[in-house]
């Protein structure tokens, strides 16, 4: 069988249909009240699927539950007896988004990379994952300077590309492939007409982005220690510590684990979701908290997401889903942190000054020039004369002539 397949719209409802018949099927499903969010199927004809809108929040419960019961105990006498709570069902996640189904792909890693996590593991070897590329990008999405959308080229068990009356099908892994070719009547050979078509929708959604966010310079100043300490401070004061933030993040992966008494000879140890900006999270049992100020805590978590994923994993562990600038009314999000960031006089803010001056002095630029180019670098990370040269302001001969100057150089 090809990787690549026609499904028509029509056919979609017989082929989620049958998983559904023989595994457990999660789609996002609009509600009553106009939210999406994945639920699972058990009739597929008594939803209303929505394959238009990001979920509001991310699948990620289907894999590391907010409440889960990792085992039971019983003792009697002085013996203990426990009683493992393994997992252990075949699903189907279907109309993920790019930057979802990458957040998983995350914590594939995590959760293997030196303790392996049997829970989620157990539930991640039995989920096969349908992503559904997104044509047209939403506001507040920037999976593109995540590197994480809006089509994947890998990670998939199959990739949905809206193409209208039918979807162009791409198989990547085995889940897929077996789900294609057990019900292989519902598929129909690609053209390349549809092919080049395909192409024309990922080039379109690539630039259809209207979030530019630069994680490289933000990344460059944690490690490099050039954040302003007062900026911390200040997003301490906006914060309100309420955990949204980590709710709809799809790679927020903290938790907590407690032993829970059910009776006198019975309990059970439950895992539950936790988040680095609450204030208990790091609180130790004599009741000393290395992190009481909400300033250490916000920190931490932007720390965690940014210099320490870039250290550990080669990439930030954002995905640029755009779901804290939804959620947070404080604007210590994603987007408005790094934005921040990049506009405060790091080190290479201060060499751009001091190149700026270089060339003001020598008459080359104007002062309303310099500004200009200085915001397009908050955005675009570019050495301050490389965005004059491509704004066609100066040209390479300027720069050097200018820098000649200065030093003394014939």
């Amino acid at each position: 069988m090809p990787d690549e397949l026609i499904l028509n719209k029509e056919h979609l409802t017989g082929f989620l249909r049958k998983i559904a018949n023989e595994r457990e099927l999660i789609a996002p499903v609009k509600n009553q009240y106009g939210d999406t969010l994945f639920e699972i199927v058990s009739c597929v004809d008594d939803v209303s699927l929505d394959l238009e809108s990001r979920p509001v929040v991310p699948p990620k419960n289907f894999f590391l539950p907010r409440t889960e019961i990792l085992f039971n105990y019983r003792h009697e006498g002085k013996e203990y007896r426990f009683e493992e709570a393994l997992p252990d069902i075949s699903r189907v996640l279907f109309g993920l988004r790019s930057c979802d189904l990458w957040a998983i792909l995350f914590f594939d890693v995590v959760f293997q990379e030196n303790f392996k996590d049997r829970y989620y593991l157990n539930r991640r070897s039995n989920t096969i994952l349908i992503n559904i590329g997104c044509h047209k990008p939403m506001q507040n999405c920037f999976c593109k300077s995540a590197q994480s959308g809006p089509f994947l080229a890998y990670g998939y068990d199959l990739q949905f590309t809206d193409m209208g009356d039918r979807f162009f099908v791409e198989i990547g892994r085995p889940g897929g492939r077996e789900l294609v070719e057990k019900w292989d009547y519902f598929f129909e050979p690609v053209t390349q007409k549809d092919r080049n078509e395909q192409y024309e929708i990922v080039l379109e959604a690539e630039s259809g982005f209207e979030r530019i966010v630069d994680f490289d310079t933000a990344v460059s100043r944690f490690i490099n220690d050039e954040v302003d300490e007062a900026l911390w401070e200040e997003l301490g004061n906006r914060c309100q510590g309420c955990g949204g933030c980590a709710y709809v993040c799809p790679t927020c992966y903290c938790f907590d684990i407690a032993d829970r008494p059910v009776s006198d000879s019975k309990g059970e140890r439950v895992r539950t979701h936790d988040a680095c900006t609450l204030a208990g999270f790091t609180r130790l049992a004599g009741g000393y908290n290395p992190r009481h100020e909400r300033r250490r805590r916000i920190r931490r978590r932007f720390y965690h997401k940014l210099a320490f994923a870039k250290e550990r994993y080669h990439r930030p562990s954002c995905v640029g889903c755009g779901r804290c600038v939804e959620i947070c009314f404080g604007r210590i999000d994603m987007i408005h942190f790094i934005r921040t960031v990049c506009e405060q006089p790091g080190k290479a803010m201060k060499a751009s000054l001091r190149l700026g001056e270089i060339l003001l002095d020598a008459g080359l630029i104007s002062k309303e020039e310099l500004k200009a180019a200085l915001e397009k670098q908050a955005d675009t990370g570019k050495p301050i004369g490389a965005q004059l040269i491509e704004d066609g302001v100066i040209t390479k001969e300027d720069v050097a002539r200018a820098l000649g100057i200065q030093l003394g150089i014939p």
